[in-house]
């Protein structure tokens, strides 16, 4: 036993997953916040656009007086517009690339440390064309965010072909993607999830080792891959031992302690460690916020 786990990490929730009506920028934002803010439990907290500003500003007010971290996540930005910051068409990689840039602006109103966002779809014919236009993205999102004071931009690492079908994608090419940027920016790494390895065919080590250099965020979270039938099949992040899932205890020792031995969990400079969970069908959000904690503790406890 090592003490708390908030002596290594600062655990979080991410808001517009454990609450979904509220990943369009829309929804029950401040009410679903305030429940967050108030469980002394999480250190931090990974929100999304929000797109009335007098909404942004009193769920800056909640999150302040909270004293908490925040963590912005661009991904719904991408998702919910369908766009792809590596498309080949250039006009539709402007367009992602826009709405991130907004993104970044809005993270930065809200005081947020990082922002996050995911590669988008390709085609194996052409796929290092679609690496050639992340990277170009890469480096225009990396370049602002460093004019806006130096905030840390996140790629988080998703499947490349069962639901996301994202670019980055497995380890190997996460980890040349990542010395690519870092010879050039600072401010830039790699954002691992576990409830992703299973969907990547990938162990915590195989995960996370060779990118360990450029880890700069941690995801727990769970997925379906075995059968296609279930409803929370892909990359859906249902609780913990949910029917037919990969992840539990077990499996958030393993990570933990991967995390832990290459010292990305430390007590000197604690990075994000937040759950992306998610209820399925009519789960009450709350209740699977609460198995995450539990799951959490009890895989601590064992290390």
């Amino acid at each position: 036993m090592r003490g708390s786990i908030h002596k290594y990490a600062k655990v979080g929730l991410i808001h517009f997953m454990a609450y979904p009506s509220t990943g369009s920028g829309e929804g029950p934002i401040l009410e679903t916040l305030r429940k967050i803010a108030l469980d002394e439990y999480f250190d931090a907290v990974e929100i999304t656009w929000i797109k009335d500003p007098a909404t942004r500003r009193a769920a800056k007010k909640i999150l302040e007086t909270a004293h908490m971290e925040v963590a912005y996540g661009g991904q719904p930005r991408l998702l919910t517009q369908k766009l792809n910051i590596n498309d080949l068409n250039e006009e539709g990689r402007r367009k992602a690339l826009a709405t991130l840039i907004e993104g970044i602006d809005e993270a930065c109103e809200m005081g947020a440390s990082g922002f996050a966002f995911l590669s988008g779809k390709y085609e194996e014919s052409r796929k290092e064309e679609a690496y050639q236009a992340l990277l170009k993205s890469t480096r225009e999102i990396c370049a602002y965010a460093k004019s806006k004071g130096n905030i840390m931009v996140a790629h988080e690492v998703f499947d490349y072909d069962i639901e996301k079908s994202s670019l980055i994608g497995p380890a190997a090419l996460a980890r040349r993607y990542a010395q690519d940027i870092c010879k050039e920016f600072d401010n830039f790494g790699l954002m691992v999830d576990l409830s992703h390895l299973p969907l990547i065919r990938e162990t915590a080590r195989e995960a996370i080792l060779p990118v360990k250099d450029y880890l700069v965020h941690a995801h727990l979270g769970n997925c379906v891959v075995k059968d296609k039938g279930n409803p929370a099949y892909g990359d859906q992040h249902p609780r913990f031992g949910f029917p037919g899932g990969e992840n539990d205890v077990d499996e958030v020792v393993e990570y933990l302690q991967v995390l832990l031995d290459i010292g990305f969990l430390n007590e000197k400079k604690r990075p994000f460690l937040s759950f992306e969970v998610k209820p399925v069908g009519d789960e009450d959000p709350d209740l699977v916020v609460a198995n995450a904690k539990r799951v959490l503790n009890r895989a601590w406890a064992r290390l």
